[in-house]
C-alpha cells in the first residue's frame, strides 16, 4: 500500500517505457491528427476539385432527366446506383487519404502498432466514478481549455477570412454564374486551408502538452525503480535457490564418479580433480570428475561425505584439469607427481609421518586459473 501512493519523481526506465508502449500508452495527440486530416482533405478538394465537380454536375444531369423507358420500366434504385458508382471513386480516394493521414500522423509521433489489449472490456470505461474523475480532473480542464482555444482561434480566423473576401464576394454577383461559383469554390478552399492553419498551430501547443503529461504518468518511485532491477537482477533468495539447486545437480551427476576416486585434488577453492588408480584395471592413474567452481565445491563436499582424501595441490590440480579430460588417462609429464600423491594416499611412504609430500609439476603443465600457460 505505502509503494501504491509513494511519489512519483524518478524518469522512467526503458522497461517502463516498452511496458506502457505494449499496452498502449504512447503519445498521442487527437488535434495534430485532425489539423493533419483536415488539411489533406482540403488540399485533396483542391487537386481533385474539377473532377469532383465534373462528377456532380453529371450526377445532376442524370437526375433531372428521364424517357419514356424510364416511366415504362420505373427502377428507383438505377439512378441512386448510377450516382453511387459516379461518386464512388472520389469519395474512395478521400477516405483512403484521410486514414493515410490519419496513421502517418501517429506514426511520426510514438509509431503504429496494433493493441489488443485495448480491445476488450474494462468496467472503468463505464464506471460514473471514473468518468466523473475524467471530466473534472486536471486533463477534463485541459480538454475545456483547448477545446475553447479551438473555437476561439478557428472562429477569429473564420470571421476575419469572410470580412476580407467581402468586397470580392459581392462582386461576383455581377460576373457569369460558373466563373462566379468556381471563383466562390477557391476562396471557400482558401478559408479552409487557413482554417487548417489554425489547427496546426493549436496542434503544435497541444503535442508538449501530451509530452509532459504521458511522461508524467510514466514517472515510477524510487521503490519501484529498486524493484525493477531487483527482478531484472534477480532477488538474492532466487538466487541462493538456484545455486543450491545447481549444486544438488552438480553432486548428482558426478557422485558416482566420485565414488569411484581414490583422491581429490583441489586448487582448493576453484579447481577439484577426482583420480582413480585401480590396480590391474588402470595402466596409469584416470581422471573420473573435474570441475571448477560451483561442480569443483559439489566434488570437494561429496568427497567428503563419502570419505575421501582431499589433497590440496594448486599447481597440480589446474595442471590435471587443463591436460586431461573426464575419463581420460592423465598425461605422461605428470605421472611421477600422481604416483608421488597416490603413493601417500595409499599408505606407501610410511616415513612421510603423515604430511603430504612434496610435488614438483613440469614447466609444461603449468597453467595459471584462465588456463594459460605460466613459465
Amino acid at each position: 500500500m505505502a509503494e501504491e501512493f509513494a511519489e512519483k519523481t524518478e524518469a522512467p526506465t526503458p522497461k517502463r517505457r516498452q511496458k506502457a508502449a505494449e499496452e498502449g500508452q504512447v503519445l498521442r495527440s487527437k488535434e495534430l491528427t485532425a489539423a493533419a486530416v483536415v488539411l489533406a482533405g482540403v488540399l485533396w478538394l483542391a487537386l481533385s476539385g474539377p473532377a469532383l465537380m465534373g462528377a456532380l454536375k453529371t450526377v445532376m444531369r442524370e437526375s433531372l432527366q428521364f424517357g419514356r423507358a424510364d416511366v415504362e420500366d420505373f427502377q428507383p434504385l438505377r439512378p441512386i446506383l448510377s450516382v453511387g458508382l459516379t461518386l464512388a471513386p472520389s469519395m474512395a480516394m478521400l477516405f483512403a487519404v484521410s486514414i493515410g493521414v490519419s496513421v502517418l500522423s501517429q506514426a511520426g509521433l510514438g509509431g503504429v502498432s496494433f493493441q489488443s489489449k485495448l480491445i476488450g472490456f474494462k468496467a472503468s470505461r463505464i464506471n460514473p466514478g471514473a468518468g466523473l474523475k475524467r471530466i473534472f480532473g486536471f486533463g477534463g480542464w485541459i480538454e475545456l481549455g483547448k477545446g475553447l482555444t479551438k473555437v476561439a482561434l478557428l472562429g477569429a480566423i473564420g470571421a476575419w477570412m469572410l470580412w476580407s473576401m467581402r468586397r470580392d464576394a459581392i462582386g461576383l454577383v455581377a460576373g457569369d454564374l460558373e466563373g462566379s461559383v468556381a471563383a466562390l469554390g477557391w476562396k471557400l478552399i482558401l478559408l479552409m486551408l487557413v482554417m487548417s492553419g489554425g489547427l496546426l498551430l493549436i496542434a503544435g501547443i497541444d503535442v508538449p502538452i501530451q509530452l509532459i503529461r504521458l511522461l508524467n504518468r510514466l514517472k515510477m518511485s524510487k521503490q519501484e525503480i529498486k524493484d525493477e532491477h531487483k527482478e531484472a537482477e534477480g532477488s538474492p533468495e532466487s538466487k541462493s535457490a538456484q545455486r543450491r539447486r545447481m549444486h544438488e545437480v552438480f553432486k548428482r551427476s558426478v557422485k558416482k564418479s566420485v565414488l569411484e576416486a581414490h583422491v581429490v585434488l583441489t586448487n582448493p577453492t576453484h579447481f577439484a580433480v577426482a583420480l582413480r588408480y585401480e590396480r590391474g584395471k588402470d595402466e596409469v592413474p584416470v581422471v573420473v570428475a573435474k570441475g571448477r567452481g560451483a561442480k569443483a565445491l559439489a566434488i570437494r563436499e561429496l568427497a567428503g561425505e563419502l570419505e575421501k582424501p582431499v589433497l590440496e595441490y594448486p599447481s597440480l590440480a589446474r595442471a590435471v584439469y587443463y591436460t586431461s579430460k573426464e575419463g581420460q588417462q592423465i598425461r605422461d609429464d605428470l605421472y611421477v607427481a600422481i604416483a608421488t600423491v597416490l603413493a601417500f594416499v595409499f599408505g606407501v611412504n610410511q616415513r612421510a609421518g603423515g604430511q603430504q609430500p612434496n610435488v614438483i609439476v613440469p614447466d609444461t603443465a603449468r597453467f595459471d586459473e584462465n588456463g594459460i600457460r605460466t613459465a
